[in-house]
């Protein structure tokens, strides 16, 4: 069974035949559906068309203002070439935020704060203007540890006495007793949904344990985000003493696991002096998807104990390892004061962080203005093609029969029916689809513009881009990526594909449950059921450690050591954040 808002009515499931044919094979399969049941329910839908044109009016008038006014928010666009040219947002925004403040919380309830120069990055107080609901509030305690973790960068981070001291000691190759300052180095590699989900990861690691964060600046991610930190950086600068630290794998000899597997820590040691001249210089910490069940040692707390005594930590991974984090026994009360809702950290630490450059958010808020800011509804679609398999009508068939069975997008009227004229009070639906191909949005985008909705809504859908196929490093490509991630999370409605980074990172940062298209058991058929509504707005963590610390690492189910960490709907071996009520 997979928990969602399932309805009651059944509706016709529609059969598609070629993804292209030019004739529509979405055309036969909507006019077979049936519409009683849609317009019967017409009397209630007019209810709500009237309180929706009333919240319509009074959230277009700032965006009215802004469209008047204002200079150019970022570089020239090549993505979007028909986007509005006469449209302008940009450095007077600063003080239309202002006045708008009581309905927009551009500072999202304390994560952020004021300070920073407005005209270097557009997006840190302009993109609570851009979201209909404020999302989740964090926890004054989050608020505070931020504020302490921010004092921290700036006092030991690059550019400070303590940082040329740090370095000097890695140089050395010796261990310090009490280190002034320790640090996370965390590599980016993979995809950009992967790397964004292992930054937000290592930064938590890193307010747990009182370290300061340094981001690899590679494959662009100096170019594609701004600064978190005020007064500090969170890119590690040129000159690092590891000068191979990017190549780090599961081979090299400083890994974790290897140190526990030949004793590296000294367990044994009797006096202080000996126990800190067996403590390394610097430890690789490898949670890639290869982690061996060393490496996943590093989630218990006799771990966690010799690795504070180690100043430099070096840490790749490929995915998200906050609910490992919350399986540790000595992480436990800080994260549960973090975050009462255990459901909510990337949801949080995602906004904190991950902030568009302008050339991005340029991307962003002229894409938003032409296709999105007038609609009622927005739908968010976002579709991956799993290898390298040619466009599916059985994933098109899938993606319909989800979207009208769970009422997310109207039926059509067929051909012979009595057209519905469309109604100038009722809900227009603007549909984003995000995907390497074109052919799944030029057919719903076909399909509404041929045929009359059931309920007289409009539906017009878009796509930014489709790139074919996936190009990781390429900046202009990942640009694009970033882009639609973040509009995908200024959605109302969000449908994501299993397994898929892209969608975990726009369903956290919009604070949106989505709907989760299931993986087929082969690419011939649909899933049964093709969707249904995700447990929470976490991503899944793909790799968990299975055994419980306290039990001398005996296998075990993680969800019996902590209630709130269950298995992914999505990935029956991985485990999430769920809210603790679940």
């Amino acid at each position: 069974m997979h928990i969602g808002d399932v309805r009651q009515a059944p509706v016709t499931a529609p059969t598609v035949t070629l993804c292209l044919d030019s004739k529509g094979a979405l055309r036969a399969a909507f006019m077979e559906a049936k519409t009683t049941e849609k317009l019967a329910d017409d009397d209630k839908r007019w209810s709500k068309a009237v309180s929706g044109v009333v919240a319509a009016v009074l959230m277009s008038v700032p965006l009215l203002v802004i469209l008047l006014g204002g200079r150019s928010i970022g570089a020239p666009g090549v993505w979007i070439q028909t986007a509005m040219a006469g449209l302008r947002q940009g450095s007077s925004d600063h003080s239309l935020l202002h006045s708008s403040s009581s309905h927009h919380d551009r500072l999202y309830g304390g994560l952020l704060i004021e300070g920073f120069n407005v005209q270097s990055c557009h997006s840190r107080y302009q993109s609570a203007m851009y979201r209909r609901t404020a999302g989740r509030r964090p926890s004054p305690y989050l608020v505070s540890k931020l504020r302490r973790h921010e004092a921290l960068q700036r006092r030991c981070g690059p550019g400070t006495a303590a940082y040329s001291n740090a370095l000097e000691q890695l140089r050395s190759g010796k261990s310090v007793a009490s280190p002034e300052c320790s640090y996370l180095v965390s590599i980016s590699y993979r995809g950009l949904g992967n790397r964004l989900l292992a930054a937000a990861s290592a930064f938590l690691y890193a307010l747990l344990t009182d370290r300061v964060l340094l981001v690899d600046p590679s494959n662009a991610m100096d170019e594609l985000f701004c600064e978190p930190f005020l007064g500090a950086t969170w890119l590690l600068p040129p000159g690092f003493p590891l000068t191979n630290y990017t190549n780090f794998d599961i081979d090299t000899a400083e890994r974790y696991g290897n140190m526990v597997k030949n004793d590296v820590f000294g367990s044994d040691a009797t006096d202080a002096s000996t126990a800190v001249q067996q403590v390394p210089a610097f430890a690789y910490v490898h949670l890639n998807y290869d982690a061996t069940l060393e490496d996943k040692y590093f989630f218990c707390d006799d771990d966690q104990r010799q690795l504070r005594r180690v100043q430099w930590l070096v840490m790749r991974m490929d995915n998200y390892i906050v609910p490992g984090l919350f399986l540790v026994p000595a992480f436990q009360d800080e994260l549960d004061t973090m975050f009462p809702e255990p459901d909510t950290v990337f949801h949080h630490l995602g906004r904190y962080l991950f902030h568009p450059s302008n050339h991005v958010w340029g991307l962003v808020a002229r894409y938003y203005h032409t296709y999105l800011a007038s609609a009622k509804k927005r739908v968010g679609i976002q579709v991956r093609i799993y290898g390298a398999l040619p466009d599916s009508p059985a994933l098109l068939e899938q993606i319909t029969t989800c979207t009208q069975k769970e009422r997310l997008l109207p039926e059509i009227l067929a051909e012979r029916e009595p057209t519905i004229s469309p109604d100038p009070g009722a809900k227009s639906i603007a549909v984003i689809v995000t995907s390497l191909k074109s052919c799944y949005s030029d057919e719903l985008k076909r399909v509404y513009w041929e045929h009359a909705t059931a309920t007289g809504e409009a539906v017009s859908v878009h796509q930014p881009s489709h790139e074919e196929y996936q190009r990781s490093g390429a900046t202009s490509h990942e640009s694009k990526a970033w882009a639609e991630m973040y509009l995908l999370s200024l959605t109302d409605v969000l449908v994501t594909s299993s397994m898929s980074t892209f969608g975990y990172v726009a369903q956290g940062l919009g604070g949106v449950r989505p709907w989760l298209l299931y993986k087929p058991a082969n690419s011939s058929a649909p899933a049964d059921p093709p969707c249904g509504r995700d447990v929470s707005m976490e991503p899944c963590y793909f790799k968990p450690l299975s055994y419980d610390c306290r039990r001398q690492k005996q296998w075990v189910d993680p969800s019996t050591v902590v209630p709130h960490v269950q298995g992914c709907h999505d990935a029956g071996w991985g485990v999430k954040l769920v809210g603790r009520s679940r």
